[in-house]
């Protein structure tokens, strides 16, 4: 796959958009990166190839944005997100990730449209153990089980009135520890092969790239501005995933 030009003509594309995203730019489009990479692979294989690459990131995101995340979300989010990786990894063979995806994308689809028409819910302006308890859960469940968690920790997020760069080191922060810890069920799982770790490391140098240019547009982006483009990605995210899960139904 190494020599066939389609191969790079999806990836790197892909890691960028990733890159992006991980920088704190976007939200939830780095939810496009697999499906992207999935036009030449298996998506399983995509998202395994990914997942070192976004270990990486990681590391860059966490040196780039110490200090600028919100402690509080993260003392919420964390313990319920692993608890979601852990059940994601036991109901790994059990789960219809087709009711996942029409469930997260209908989610999606609905706060990303109310905050685009300017409604945005005051119930959720404040932290609480019960929805950072859920939300977390939920982002750590769908972040192993369809790489979709992105969009519950933006729901949660959003509502807080955060700058960008806390809302992007928030972020950054909470995917940098749920990404280490999914490297022990997807070991287990038997997704890091010889050949998926080799396509990994073709590809890791764009890591630090696009996380850059992720950290630089959100710093020269306004909060409404920022907010909208996360709306408006958000919604695209819940009408792919919609549509990926009634087909799939």
């Amino acid at each position: 796959m190494l020599t066939e030009p389609s191969f790079y003509l999806v990836s790197i594309p892909a890691v960028l958009i990733y890159g992006v995203a991980k920088g704190g730019w976007g939200g939830a489009i780095a939810v496009l990166s697999v499906p992207l990479m999935a036009l030449v692979m298996p998506p399983t294989q995509a998202a395994a190839i990914l997942l070192p690459i976004l270990v990486v990131m990681d590391a860059f995101v966490v040196k780039t944005y110490w200090g600028v995340f919100d402690r509080r979300a993260l003392r919420l989010l964390l313990p319920a997100a692993m608890l979601g990786v852990l059940l994601g990894y036991l109901t790994a063979d059990a789960m219809s990730e087709d009711f996942m995806r029409i469930l997260i994308g209908a989610m999606s689809l609905l706060f990303g449209v109310q905050y685009l028409l300017g409604f945005k819910p005051v119930a959720g302006s404040e932290h609480g153990v019960v929805s950072g308890g859920v939300f977390g859960a939920l982002a750590g469940f769908t972040s192993f089980s369809i790489h979709a968690g992105g969009p519950p920790l933006t729901m949660y997020l959003m509502p807080k009135g955060l700058s960008p760069l806390l809302f992007a080191g928030t972020a950054g922060m909470f995917f940098a520890a749920v990404n280490l810890v999914k490297l022990v069920p997807y070991y287990a799982l038997g997704q890091f092969t010889a050949d998926n770790l080799v396509y990994s490391l073709v590809l890791v140098p764009l890591a630090p790239l696009g996380v850059k240019l992720g950290h630089f547009l959100v710093q020269r982006s306004g909060s409404g501005f920022y907010y909208q483009v996360i709306s408006f990605f958000l919604v695209v995210v819940g009408v792919k995933l919609l549509w990926e899960g009634i087909a799939g139904q």
